[in-house]
Protein backbone atom coordinates (compact mmCIF):
# COMPACT_ATOMS: atom_id res chain seq x y z
CA UNK A 1 0.00 0.00 0.00
CA UNK A 2 1.21 3.44 -0.79
CA UNK A 3 3.19 5.29 2.19
CA UNK A 4 3.38 2.33 4.22
CA UNK A 5 6.93 2.83 4.90
CA UNK A 6 6.36 6.82 5.26
CA UNK A 7 3.27 6.31 7.59
CA UNK A 8 5.54 3.77 9.87
CA UNK A 9 8.34 6.67 9.94
CA UNK A 10 6.08 9.40 10.58
CA UNK A 11 4.62 7.54 13.31
CA UNK A 12 7.87 6.27 15.10
CA UNK A 13 8.99 10.66 14.77
CA UNK A 14 5.35 11.74 16.62
CA UNK A 15 5.61 9.17 18.91
CA UNK A 16 8.60 10.46 20.48
CA UNK A 17 7.09 14.07 19.97
CA UNK A 18 4.34 12.59 22.19
CA UNK A 19 6.84 11.35 25.27
CA UNK A 20 7.81 14.71 25.91
CA UNK A 21 6.14 16.95 28.43
CA UNK A 22 7.84 19.89 27.34
CA UNK A 23 9.46 20.19 23.87
CA UNK A 24 12.75 22.36 23.33
CA UNK A 25 13.86 24.22 20.14
CA UNK A 26 16.12 21.39 19.29
CA UNK A 27 13.42 18.90 20.04
CA UNK A 28 11.37 20.54 17.25
CA UNK A 29 14.49 20.40 14.92
CA UNK A 30 15.58 16.91 15.28
CA UNK A 31 12.34 15.34 15.00
CA UNK A 32 11.68 17.79 11.55
CA UNK A 33 15.22 16.73 10.73
CA UNK A 34 13.59 12.82 10.63
CA UNK A 35 10.55 14.08 9.04
CA UNK A 36 12.56 15.57 5.86
CA UNK A 37 14.57 12.25 6.00
CA UNK A 38 11.19 10.43 5.75
CA UNK A 39 9.85 12.44 3.19
CA UNK A 40 12.74 12.44 0.81
CA UNK A 41 12.97 8.93 1.20
CA UNK A 42 9.36 8.61 -0.09
CA UNK A 43 10.40 9.93 -3.17
CA UNK A 44 8.91 13.84 -2.49
CA UNK A 45 10.90 16.24 -4.31
CA UNK A 46 13.88 17.74 -2.92
CA UNK A 47 12.38 21.47 -3.32
CA UNK A 48 9.27 20.20 -2.24
CA UNK A 49 10.12 18.81 1.11
CA UNK A 50 12.46 21.99 1.83
CA UNK A 51 9.62 24.18 1.88
CA UNK A 52 7.85 21.80 3.65
CA UNK A 53 10.02 21.46 6.80
CA UNK A 54 10.62 25.21 6.71
CA UNK A 55 7.05 26.30 6.98
CA UNK A 56 6.22 23.67 9.58
CA UNK A 57 9.48 24.95 11.54
CA UNK A 58 8.38 28.28 11.36
CA UNK A 59 5.13 27.57 12.54
CA UNK A 60 5.88 25.09 15.21
CA UNK A 61 9.11 27.17 16.80
CA UNK A 62 6.66 29.80 18.92
CA UNK A 63 5.70 30.62 21.69
CA UNK A 64 1.91 29.30 21.44
CA UNK A 65 3.28 25.70 20.48
CA UNK A 66 6.36 25.45 22.70
CA UNK A 67 4.14 26.52 26.31
CA UNK A 68 1.00 24.67 25.16
CA UNK A 69 -0.27 21.70 27.31
CA UNK A 70 0.27 19.73 24.54
CA UNK A 71 3.18 20.66 22.29
CA UNK A 72 3.83 17.49 20.74
CA UNK A 73 0.30 16.80 19.42
CA UNK A 74 0.74 20.56 18.25
CA UNK A 75 3.45 20.31 16.32
CA UNK A 76 1.64 16.89 14.44
CA UNK A 77 -1.44 19.31 13.94
CA UNK A 78 0.72 21.86 12.33
CA UNK A 79 2.86 18.63 10.18
CA UNK A 80 -0.69 17.83 9.21
CA UNK A 81 -2.23 21.04 8.39
CA UNK A 82 1.11 21.41 6.21
CA UNK A 83 0.76 18.28 4.32
CA UNK A 84 -2.83 19.02 3.41
CA UNK A 85 -1.82 22.53 2.14
CA UNK A 86 0.89 20.66 -0.15
CA UNK A 87 -1.95 18.50 -1.57
CA UNK A 88 -4.45 21.38 -2.60
CA UNK A 89 -6.06 21.87 0.50
CA UNK A 90 -9.33 21.60 -1.46
CA UNK A 91 -11.09 18.82 -3.36
CA UNK A 92 -11.41 19.53 -7.08
CA UNK A 93 -14.22 18.14 -8.84
CA UNK A 94 -13.69 18.16 -13.03
CA UNK A 95 -15.22 21.16 -14.20
CA UNK A 96 -18.85 20.52 -16.39
CA UNK A 97 -20.13 22.32 -18.59
CA UNK A 98 -24.12 24.15 -17.76
CA UNK A 99 -27.25 23.33 -18.70
CA UNK A 100 -27.29 20.71 -22.30
CA UNK A 101 -23.69 21.38 -23.07
CA UNK A 102 -21.51 18.52 -23.64
CA UNK A 103 -18.62 18.47 -21.46
CA UNK A 104 -15.15 17.04 -23.35
CA UNK A 105 -12.39 15.38 -21.26
CA UNK A 106 -9.37 14.11 -22.86
CA UNK A 107 -7.50 12.03 -21.56
CA UNK A 108 -3.45 11.74 -21.79
CA UNK A 109 -0.74 9.86 -20.63
CA UNK A 110 2.51 7.90 -21.24
CA UNK A 111 1.89 3.77 -22.21
CA UNK A 112 1.34 1.51 -19.21
CA UNK A 113 -0.08 4.16 -16.92
CA UNK A 114 -3.49 2.77 -16.70
CA UNK A 115 -5.20 5.87 -19.08
CA UNK A 116 -8.04 3.83 -20.92
CA UNK A 117 -8.58 2.02 -17.48
CA UNK A 118 -8.95 5.31 -15.95
CA UNK A 119 -10.90 6.72 -18.74
CA UNK A 120 -13.67 3.90 -18.16
CA UNK A 121 -13.33 3.86 -14.08
CA UNK A 122 -14.12 8.23 -14.65
CA UNK A 123 -17.15 7.35 -16.29
CA UNK A 124 -17.94 5.33 -13.53
CA UNK A 125 -17.85 8.13 -11.77
CA UNK A 126 -19.77 10.73 -12.97
CA UNK A 127 -22.40 7.71 -13.66
CA UNK A 128 -22.90 7.90 -10.41
CA UNK A 129 -23.59 11.61 -10.63
CA UNK A 130 -25.93 11.81 -13.20
CA UNK A 131 -23.89 12.08 -16.21
CA UNK A 132 -24.19 10.05 -19.33
CA UNK A 133 -20.92 9.53 -20.96
CA UNK A 134 -19.73 8.34 -24.26
CA UNK A 135 -15.92 6.76 -24.19
CA UNK A 136 -14.08 8.08 -27.67
CA UNK A 137 -11.50 5.81 -28.82
CA UNK A 138 -8.66 8.03 -30.01
CA UNK A 139 -6.10 5.41 -29.62
CA UNK A 140 -5.40 4.29 -33.45
CA UNK A 141 -1.53 3.00 -32.44
CA UNK A 142 -2.61 -0.20 -29.89
CA UNK A 143 -6.13 -2.11 -31.63
CA UNK A 144 -6.32 -3.80 -28.14
CA UNK A 145 -7.01 -0.45 -26.87
CA UNK A 146 -9.97 -0.18 -28.51
CA UNK A 147 -10.81 -3.78 -27.39
CA UNK A 148 -10.47 -2.82 -23.71
CA UNK A 149 -12.17 0.40 -23.95
CA UNK A 150 -14.84 -1.29 -25.41
CA UNK A 151 -15.08 -4.11 -22.62
CA UNK A 152 -14.97 -1.61 -19.76
CA UNK A 153 -17.23 0.53 -20.92
CA UNK A 154 -19.77 -2.17 -21.40
CA UNK A 155 -19.02 -3.39 -18.07
CA UNK A 156 -19.79 0.05 -16.71
CA UNK A 157 -22.87 0.36 -19.14
CA UNK A 158 -21.38 3.37 -20.61
CA UNK A 159 -21.17 3.80 -24.70
CA UNK A 160 -17.92 3.34 -26.81
CA UNK A 161 -17.91 5.13 -29.80
CA UNK A 162 -15.46 3.69 -32.06
CA UNK A 163 -13.95 4.68 -36.23
CA UNK A 164 -11.40 1.92 -35.99
CA UNK A 165 -7.71 2.38 -36.82
CA UNK A 166 -8.10 3.87 -40.52
CA UNK A 167 -9.16 7.50 -39.04
CA UNK A 168 -7.03 9.87 -37.28
CA UNK A 169 -7.74 10.66 -33.74
CA UNK A 170 -8.48 14.15 -34.30
CA UNK A 171 -11.22 12.97 -36.88
CA UNK A 172 -12.91 10.30 -34.01
CA UNK A 173 -12.76 13.13 -31.56
CA UNK A 174 -14.91 15.61 -34.10
CA UNK A 175 -17.21 12.79 -35.20
CA UNK A 176 -17.45 11.30 -31.32
CA UNK A 177 -18.66 15.24 -30.03
CA UNK A 178 -21.30 14.97 -32.72
CA UNK A 179 -22.80 11.72 -32.01
CA UNK A 180 -22.74 12.59 -28.63
CA UNK A 181 -24.77 15.85 -29.18
CA UNK A 182 -27.12 13.88 -31.00
CA UNK A 183 -27.68 11.05 -28.93
CA UNK A 184 -28.34 13.00 -25.63
CA UNK A 185 -24.35 12.71 -24.11
CA UNK A 186 -23.72 14.94 -21.30
CA UNK A 187 -19.86 14.36 -21.74
CA UNK A 188 -17.51 12.79 -24.02
CA UNK A 189 -14.29 11.22 -22.37
CA UNK A 190 -11.70 10.85 -25.59
CA UNK A 191 -8.91 7.85 -25.14
CA UNK A 192 -5.78 9.22 -26.69
CA UNK A 193 -2.88 7.47 -27.15
CA UNK A 194 0.40 6.67 -25.34
CA UNK A 195 3.72 6.16 -26.23
CA UNK A 196 6.87 4.37 -23.94
CA UNK A 197 8.21 8.47 -23.05
CA UNK A 198 7.10 11.86 -24.26
CA UNK A 199 7.64 12.83 -27.79
CA UNK A 200 6.34 15.73 -29.94
CA UNK A 201 4.45 13.66 -32.42
CA UNK A 202 2.71 12.09 -29.15
CA UNK A 203 2.09 16.48 -28.13
CA UNK A 204 1.26 17.05 -31.68
CA UNK A 205 -1.54 14.81 -31.65
CA UNK A 206 -2.80 16.33 -28.51
CA UNK A 207 -2.45 19.63 -29.21
CA UNK A 208 -4.16 18.87 -32.77
CA UNK A 209 -7.34 17.19 -31.30
CA UNK A 210 -7.64 20.64 -28.80
CA UNK A 211 -7.35 22.83 -31.63
CA UNK A 212 -9.67 21.04 -33.42
CA UNK A 213 -12.76 20.88 -30.79
CA UNK A 214 -13.25 22.45 -27.80
CA UNK A 215 -11.79 20.17 -24.73
CA UNK A 216 -12.70 21.40 -21.75
CA UNK A 217 -10.83 18.93 -19.20
CA UNK A 218 -7.39 17.67 -20.38
CA UNK A 219 -6.94 15.08 -17.28
CA UNK A 220 -3.34 13.12 -17.38
CA UNK A 221 -3.20 9.63 -16.28
CA UNK A 222 0.07 8.83 -14.31
CA UNK A 223 1.88 6.14 -12.62
CA UNK A 224 2.50 6.34 -8.77
CA UNK A 225 4.58 3.65 -8.68
CA UNK A 226 7.09 5.53 -11.27
CA UNK A 227 7.68 8.74 -7.93
CA UNK A 228 9.35 11.40 -8.97
CA UNK A 229 9.27 10.15 -13.04
CA UNK A 230 5.61 10.61 -12.53
CA UNK A 231 5.90 14.66 -11.52
CA UNK A 232 8.53 15.02 -14.10
CA UNK A 233 6.52 13.54 -16.92
CA UNK A 234 2.81 15.83 -15.42
CA UNK A 235 5.22 18.81 -15.80
CA UNK A 236 6.57 18.49 -19.29
CA UNK A 237 2.58 17.96 -20.00
CA UNK A 238 1.53 21.02 -19.02
CA UNK A 239 4.24 22.75 -20.63
CA UNK A 240 3.79 21.64 -23.71
CA UNK A 241 -0.09 20.68 -23.69
CA UNK A 242 -1.39 22.38 -20.64
CA UNK A 243 -3.44 19.77 -18.14
CA UNK A 244 -6.20 20.96 -15.63
CA UNK A 245 -5.83 17.95 -13.22
CA UNK A 246 -4.14 14.21 -13.30
CA UNK A 247 -5.55 11.23 -11.80
CA UNK A 248 -3.07 9.10 -9.95
CA UNK A 249 -3.17 5.41 -10.96
CA UNK A 250 -1.94 2.65 -8.92
CA UNK A 251 -1.78 3.89 -5.69
CA UNK A 252 -2.50 0.54 -3.83
CA UNK A 253 0.72 -0.88 -5.38
CA UNK A 254 4.18 -0.98 -3.93
CA UNK A 255 5.06 2.86 -4.23
CA UNK A 256 6.48 5.01 -1.95
CA UNK A 257 3.85 8.14 -2.53
CA UNK A 258 6.22 11.15 -3.45
CA UNK A 259 4.02 11.95 -6.77
CA UNK A 260 1.01 12.47 -4.50
CA UNK A 261 2.91 14.65 -2.22
CA UNK A 262 4.69 16.85 -5.15
CA UNK A 263 2.64 16.77 -8.03
CA UNK A 264 0.60 19.91 -6.63
CA UNK A 265 3.08 22.14 -5.38
CA UNK A 266 5.77 21.62 -8.62
CA UNK A 267 2.82 21.62 -11.46
CA UNK A 268 0.49 23.79 -9.45
CA UNK A 269 -2.37 20.86 -11.02
CA UNK A 270 -4.25 19.33 -8.84
CA UNK A 271 -5.19 15.30 -8.03
CA UNK A 272 -8.19 14.35 -9.24
CA UNK A 273 -8.67 11.11 -8.97
CA UNK A 274 -6.52 7.51 -7.41
CA UNK A 275 -6.57 4.60 -8.63
CA UNK A 276 -6.74 2.12 -5.34
CA UNK A 277 -7.18 -1.48 -7.34
CA UNK A 278 -7.80 -3.18 -10.71
CA UNK A 279 -11.43 -3.49 -10.27
CA UNK A 280 -13.55 -0.20 -11.97
CA UNK A 281 -15.02 0.37 -8.94
CA UNK A 282 -11.46 0.94 -7.67
CA UNK A 283 -11.05 4.79 -8.37
CA UNK A 284 -11.74 7.56 -5.61
CA UNK A 285 -11.97 11.08 -5.54
CA UNK A 286 -8.71 12.91 -4.07
CA UNK A 287 -9.17 14.48 -1.04
CA UNK A 288 -6.09 15.93 0.42
CA UNK A 289 -7.16 16.31 4.01
CA UNK A 290 -8.36 12.09 4.19
CA UNK A 291 -4.71 11.36 2.24
CA UNK A 292 -2.63 13.74 4.49
CA UNK A 293 -4.78 11.47 7.60
CA UNK A 294 -4.04 8.18 6.36
CA UNK A 295 -0.18 9.41 6.11
CA UNK A 296 0.27 10.52 8.98
CA UNK A 297 -2.03 6.75 10.70
CA UNK A 298 -5.27 8.63 11.56
CA UNK A 299 -7.39 6.82 9.75
CA UNK A 300 -10.11 7.83 6.82
CA UNK A 301 -13.58 6.87 7.90
CA UNK A 302 -15.14 9.23 5.55
CA UNK A 303 -13.74 7.11 2.40
CA UNK A 304 -14.35 3.99 3.93
CA UNK A 305 -18.26 5.09 5.32
CA UNK A 306 -18.31 5.88 1.18
CA UNK A 307 -16.85 2.83 -0.36
CA UNK A 308 -19.74 0.89 2.13
CA UNK A 309 -22.00 2.61 0.47
CA UNK A 310 -20.79 2.41 -2.86
CA UNK A 311 -19.76 -1.76 -2.45
CA UNK A 312 -22.27 -2.99 -0.23
CA UNK A 313 -25.10 -4.53 -2.84
CA UNK A 314 -28.08 -4.59 0.48
CA UNK A 315 -31.29 -2.99 0.34
CA UNK A 316 -32.58 -1.32 3.54
CA UNK A 317 -35.14 -3.73 4.83
CA UNK A 318 -32.36 -6.69 4.33
CA UNK A 319 -29.95 -4.88 6.17
CA UNK A 320 -32.52 -4.18 8.85
CA UNK A 321 -33.81 -7.72 9.36
CA UNK A 322 -29.90 -8.85 9.61
CA UNK A 323 -29.13 -6.58 12.57
CA UNK A 324 -32.64 -7.46 13.90
CA UNK A 325 -31.26 -11.19 14.35
CA UNK A 326 -28.09 -10.34 15.25
CA UNK A 327 -29.13 -8.03 18.32
CA UNK A 328 -31.39 -11.39 19.23
CA UNK A 329 -28.54 -13.91 18.55
CA UNK A 330 -30.09 -15.50 15.86
CA UNK A 331 -28.17 -14.90 12.93
CA UNK A 332 -26.66 -18.03 10.80
CA UNK A 333 -24.40 -18.98 8.81
CA UNK A 334 -25.98 -17.54 5.37
CA UNK A 335 -25.50 -13.94 7.34
CA UNK A 336 -21.99 -14.98 8.24
CA UNK A 337 -21.60 -15.35 4.19
CA UNK A 338 -23.46 -12.02 3.62
CA UNK A 339 -20.51 -10.20 6.05
CA UNK A 340 -17.75 -12.20 4.38
CA UNK A 341 -19.07 -10.91 1.26
CA UNK A 342 -20.05 -7.38 1.49
CA UNK A 343 -16.03 -7.24 3.37
CA UNK A 344 -14.60 -8.72 -0.26
CA UNK A 345 -16.50 -5.69 -1.98
CA UNK A 346 -14.84 -2.94 0.44
CA UNK A 347 -11.05 -4.60 -0.87
CA UNK A 348 -11.44 -7.19 2.24
CA UNK A 349 -10.45 -6.68 5.98
CA UNK A 350 -7.12 -4.88 5.66
CA UNK A 351 -8.49 -2.62 3.17
CA UNK A 352 -11.50 -1.70 5.96
CA UNK A 353 -8.51 -1.74 9.16
CA UNK A 354 -6.03 0.72 7.22
CA UNK A 355 -8.79 3.32 6.88
CA UNK A 356 -9.78 3.37 10.88
CA UNK A 357 -8.01 5.62 13.50
CA UNK A 358 -4.66 4.62 15.37
CA UNK A 359 -4.23 1.20 12.31
CA UNK A 360 -2.28 3.27 10.05
CA UNK A 361 -1.68 1.60 6.60
CA UNK A 362 1.72 -0.61 8.58
CA UNK A 363 0.53 -3.82 6.42
CA UNK A 364 2.83 -5.91 8.26
CA UNK A 365 1.16 -5.63 11.51
CA UNK A 366 -2.29 -5.78 9.53
CA UNK A 367 -0.84 -8.92 8.10
CA UNK A 368 0.22 -10.21 11.91
CA UNK A 369 -3.38 -9.16 13.39
CA UNK A 370 -5.30 -10.75 10.45
CA UNK A 371 -5.04 -14.28 9.25
CA UNK A 372 -6.47 -14.28 5.44
CA UNK A 373 -5.82 -18.04 5.51
CA UNK A 374 -7.96 -18.35 8.29
CA UNK A 375 -10.72 -16.03 7.10
CA UNK A 376 -10.53 -18.02 3.37
CA UNK A 377 -10.80 -21.47 5.78
CA UNK A 378 -14.04 -20.40 7.51
CA UNK A 379 -15.72 -19.52 4.42
CA UNK A 380 -15.01 -22.57 3.18
CA UNK A 381 -16.17 -24.59 6.25
CA UNK A 382 -19.94 -22.29 5.40
CA UNK A 383 -19.90 -23.07 2.26
CA UNK A 384 -19.58 -26.83 2.25
CA UNK A 385 -23.04 -26.54 4.15
CA UNK A 386 -25.95 -27.13 2.96
CA UNK A 387 -28.26 -24.27 2.67
CA UNK A 388 -30.19 -25.83 5.47
CA UNK A 389 -27.63 -26.53 7.59
CA UNK A 390 -26.20 -22.76 7.06
CA UNK A 391 -29.85 -21.41 7.84
CA UNK A 392 -30.11 -23.87 10.86
CA UNK A 393 -26.82 -24.62 13.03
CA UNK A 394 -28.51 -26.90 15.51
CA UNK A 395 -28.49 -29.40 12.63
CA UNK A 396 -24.75 -29.70 12.74
CA UNK A 397 -24.44 -34.06 14.35
CA UNK A 398 -21.05 -35.17 13.70
CA UNK A 399 -21.92 -36.71 10.67
CA UNK A 400 -22.70 -33.71 9.17
CA UNK A 401 -20.09 -32.26 10.41
CA UNK A 402 -17.48 -34.73 8.87
CA UNK A 403 -18.99 -34.17 5.32
CA UNK A 404 -18.31 -30.45 6.26
CA UNK A 405 -14.73 -30.89 7.02
CA UNK A 406 -14.09 -33.17 4.00
CA UNK A 407 -15.65 -30.67 1.60
CA UNK A 408 -13.58 -27.54 3.15
CA UNK A 409 -10.27 -30.08 3.03
CA UNK A 410 -9.75 -29.27 6.55
CA UNK A 411 -9.56 -31.21 9.68
CA UNK A 412 -12.67 -31.84 12.06
CA UNK A 413 -11.59 -30.28 14.99
CA UNK A 414 -11.07 -27.06 12.95
CA UNK A 415 -14.75 -27.53 12.11
CA UNK A 416 -15.49 -28.20 15.68
CA UNK A 417 -13.99 -25.18 16.89
CA UNK A 418 -15.30 -23.36 14.04
CA UNK A 419 -18.99 -24.16 15.50
CA UNK A 420 -18.51 -23.69 18.86
CA UNK A 421 -16.79 -19.83 17.67
CA UNK A 422 -19.32 -19.31 16.06
CA UNK A 423 -22.10 -20.03 18.94
CA UNK A 424 -20.61 -18.20 21.36
CA UNK A 425 -20.78 -14.87 18.97
CA UNK A 426 -24.10 -15.63 18.83
CA UNK A 427 -24.98 -15.65 22.44
CA UNK A 428 -22.39 -12.62 22.97
CA UNK A 429 -24.21 -10.55 20.10
CA UNK A 430 -27.66 -11.37 22.55
CA UNK A 431 -25.75 -10.09 25.17
CA UNK A 432 -24.56 -6.55 23.72
CA UNK A 433 -27.25 -6.10 21.95
CA UNK A 434 -25.85 -6.90 18.44
CA UNK A 435 -22.06 -5.24 18.70
CA UNK A 436 -21.81 -2.69 21.40
CA UNK A 437 -19.07 -4.68 22.97
CA UNK A 438 -15.79 -2.64 22.22
CA UNK A 439 -13.62 -4.79 19.92
CA UNK A 440 -16.20 -6.37 17.45
CA UNK A 441 -13.64 -6.79 14.50
CA UNK A 442 -12.27 -9.08 17.21
CA UNK A 443 -14.76 -11.50 16.23
CA UNK A 444 -13.53 -12.57 12.71
CA UNK A 445 -11.55 -16.02 12.67
CA UNK A 446 -8.20 -15.11 11.70
CA UNK A 447 -7.89 -12.34 13.84
CA UNK A 448 -6.97 -13.19 16.40
CA UNK A 449 -10.36 -12.87 18.02
CA UNK A 450 -12.75 -15.05 19.70
CA UNK A 451 -15.94 -14.59 17.53
CA UNK A 452 -16.33 -15.52 14.10
CA UNK A 453 -18.19 -12.04 13.70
Amino acid sequence: MAFESLTDKLQNVFKNLRSKGRLTEADVKTALKEVKMALLEADVNFKVVKQFVKSVEERAIGQDVMNGLNPGQMVIKIVNEEMIALMGSETTEIAMQPGKSVTVIMMAGLQGAGKTTATAKIAGKLKQKGKKSLLAACDIYRPAAIEQLQINGKKQEVDVFSMGTDHKPVEIAAEALKYAEKNGHNVVILDTAGRLHVDEDMMAELKEIKESITVHQTLLVVDAMTGQDAVNVAKEFDDKVGIDGVVLTKMDGDTRGGAALSIKAVTGRPILYVGMGEKLSDMEQFYPERMANRILGMGDVLSLIEKAQESIDIDEEKGREMAGRMKKGKFDFEDYLESMKQMKNMGGLTSILSMLPGMGVKGSDLESLIDEKQLKQTEAIVLSMTKEERRNPKLLNPRRKHRIAKGAGVDIAVVNRFIKQFEQSQKMMKQFGGGKKKGMFGGFPGMGGRFPF
